[in-house]
């Protein structure tokens, strides 16, 4: 590995790791997460892209996760290694842009003032209150890493790799070797219901985990 490892810094190669990650949680109790998620994505937009605090928010989404673990329901990754900057760019807007047309993961702008796809803004507390708690949540992170990542690069469809992958996560931010990040989550909105029918039809690659 060490050989290889210098040979490809001689050649002035950089190892790409880009790849998405589903993760379904399903009970009421999961609702909460929704306000996390918004709050993260305020942030971010906020920050026109700074991508330190777009790692921050990431590492908050991670956390959050990490305790609601006992609702994870099924998972699914995907994701290749690449050595061209541009090939790996086009590739995340690949994902990007099939995550932003999943179901109900667009916010609703007519009542948003936010513009960045995959989000939506804050329902007041009093409006919370009323709006039926959703039984299933999935979020979907596209990433773009640098160097080598094992734990992104392996089957997720196990707690403990799931685990390790959010971990893997966090610690990337912190290492400054995040190129690209991106959150998208079904239902993006308040009050809107993901059924198990629509789950099984919109998320077709998700397995028990």
């Amino acid at each position: 590995m060490a050989v290889g490892k210098q040979f490809n810094q001689f050649f002035g190669k950089t190892r790409f790791v880009v790849c998405r990650i589903f993760l379904h949680l399903s009970g009421a109790e999961v609702t909460p997460l929704l306000g996390i998620l918004n709050q993260a994505t305020r942030d971010a937009i906020a920050a026109e892209g700074d991508l330190q605090v777009l790692g921050e928010k990431l590492v908050d989404v991670c956390q959050a996760l990490l305790q609601f673990n006992i609702y994870w329901k099924t998972a699914a990754n995907e994701g290749d290694v690449l050595w061209d900057e541009a090939e790996a760019a086009d590739y995340v807007d690949e994902l990007f842009t099939d995550s932003a047309q999943r179901y109900l993961s667009q916010p609703d702008l007519a009542q948003s003032d936010l513009t960045q796809p995959g989000f939506s803004g804050k329902a007041s507390d009093q409006a919370m209150f009323s709006l039926p708690a959703t039984q299933n949540l999935v979020v979907m992170f596209t990433i773009a890493g640098e160097g080598e990542i094992s734990e992104l690069e392996t089957n997720l469809a196990d707690p403990e790799a799931m685990q390790d992958a959010l971990k893997a996560l966090i610690n990337l931010h912190y290492q400054g070797r995040l190129r690209g990040i991106q959150i998208h989550f079904s239902p993006a909105q308040f009050g809107d219901e993901l059924t198990d029918d629509q789950l099984l039809q919109n998320f077709p690659e998700l397995v028990p985990i």
